[in-house]
């Protein structure tokens, strides 16, 4: 598995990169002839030694395997391009397809066959609105500020809701990690979301530890959040494990906040997570990936994305190995029945730039991607790097012919931020009713 992997730089610092390309080719023919049914009889990490792979055993559907169950890796690449996985056949098989057999056959595509299978799963989730639908393309708010301001993080709002972003999540890390000050940002946001009838929800990307707290006193949570791995270990490392999960998800579901649906999870992966944990198992990263999302599925999240640049060059090195990770991500995901988005990124000390980000939104957007990031100018002036603005959303809508979520663009129309032209923003236009919410933050502050 690990050599039959596209080169980057998280697999050398592993030490389980192919030597040569000639190698690489060898195990991709090899892994090619192996049987999808080798994956249920051989764990790459032992069914007893991690909860993760007691999770992927004991919640596979033998029945929907069933149709895919004669096939080896090359064959199941064969019948993902062919006519005969349609969306609805997709959809079918998803839940009996692994991680692992998703990670394998991602071995052997090429980039535009990970565009055209991902691009014909469709997963759609909802809470306050409808998420994956085609034609459209959501984008979380991402109003991140390094001091927790008040005013700044509503600016930020102001300025995403101006631009129709918002429709994913309005979704902010904070600076300070504590329970007190997640439940000071989750009311700002109720308040903005509940004032004005915005169809979208609201999450602080906080410990899931914390939201429990908040919970217990009363804050008015929408979606849960937790960074997630592949690996047992490494979920102990982010301080969880899929009992906490768990506990969260039923807490979060006795409030009842969702209007129209109770997808009230959101889960952040990454590629190198686990490397960097030192609880990779000698697997390579992009494997390793594609189990974190058997974690995802187990809980019916609203969202999911690979923050795929974040971690840094020490993983993904360049523009080129970001963009192929960013779209194996996108691809394992929508292949296991996930509502997957990514967000679009790179460090400032990577091999990248906006000119790359630019190309991977571009083909995600091709590919179906749920939802991306809308932040500022491209730049977290938080948690410091780059990723995609307010502006690159409405390129990818404009672009391809997309929209924001139904229920979410019908607001932006009823409140006069969007025309009649779908994706078209009112130009020099703020209104009123912004205006007073900013004016009535900055007066409590």
């Amino acid at each position: 598995m690990a050599k039959a992997s596209v080169a980057r730089s998280g697999d050398r610092l592993a030490g389980v990169i192919a030597d040569s390309s000639q190698e690489r080719a060898a195990a991709q023919m090899v892994l090619a002839e192996l049987p999808l049914r080798a994956f249920l009889n051989e764990m790459l990490i032992p069914y007893e030694e991690d909860e993760v792979s007691r999770l992927i055993v004991d919640t596979h559907d033998a029945k929907a395997f069933s149709a895919i169950s004669h096939l080896t890796v090359g064959d199941f690449r064969d019948w993902l391009l062919s006519d005969l996985a349609t969306s609805d056949v997709l959809t079918q098989v998803s839940t009996g397809i692994t991680p692992e057999m998703a990670a394998a056959v991602c071995k052997l595509m090429r980039n535009q066959d990970l565009i055209l299978v991902a691009k014909k799963c469709k997963v759609v989730t909802a809470f306050r609105n409808t998420i994956g639908l085609p034609g459209r393309l959501s984008t979380r708010l991402q109003p991140n500020h390094p001091t927790d301001d008040r005013n700044g993080i509503a600016a930020s709002m102001l300025d995403g809701l101006l631009y129709g972003s918002g429709d994913a999540v309005i979704g902010i890390n904070p600076a300070t990690d504590n329970v007190e000050q997640a439940i000071m940002l989750m009311r700002l946001m109720d308040d903005v979301i509940q004032g004005y009838g915005i169809p979208t929800q609201s999450c602080v990307l906080t410990h899931v530890t914390n939201t429990l707290e908040a919970i217990e006193a009363g804050a008015p949570v929408d979606l849960v959040f937790q960074s997630i791995g592949g690996t047992e270990a490494t979920n102990q490392s982010f301080g969880f494990n899929l009992d906490t999960l768990a506990e969260a998800r039923s807490a979060a579901l006795s409030l009842n906040r969702g209007s129209i649906g109770n997808n009230v999870m959101y889960f952040e992966t990454g590629q190198g997570s686990s490397l960097s944990a030192g609880a990779n198992h000698d697997l390579d990263q992009q494997t390793c990936e594609a189990r974190a999302y058997a974690v995802a599925r187990r809980f019916s999240p609203l969202l999911v994305n690979t923050v795929v640049g974040f971690i840094g060059p020490e993983y993904l090195f360049n523009g080129r190995e970001i963009i192929r990770a960013g779209l194996e991500d996108h691809f394992c995901g929508k292949l296991l029945g996930l509502p997957m988005g990514c967000d679009v990124c790179y460090t400032n000390h990577a091999e990248a730039d906006q000119n790359d980000m630019d190309n991977l939104l571009t083909l995600l957007g091709v590919a179906g991607c749920n939802f991306i990031m809308g932040i500022p100018g491209s730049d977290d002036i938080m948690l410091n790097y780059q990723t995609t603005s307010f502006h690159d959303a409405l390129y990818a809508r404009r672009v391809l012919g997309l929209n924001p979520a139904p229920e979410f663009e019908r607001w932006l129309r009823e409140a006069n931020i969007f025309m009649d032209v779908p994706g078209t923003v009112l130009e020099n236009h703020v209104p009123d009713i912004f205006r007073q919410q900013l004016n009535s933050l900055s007066e409590a502050s």
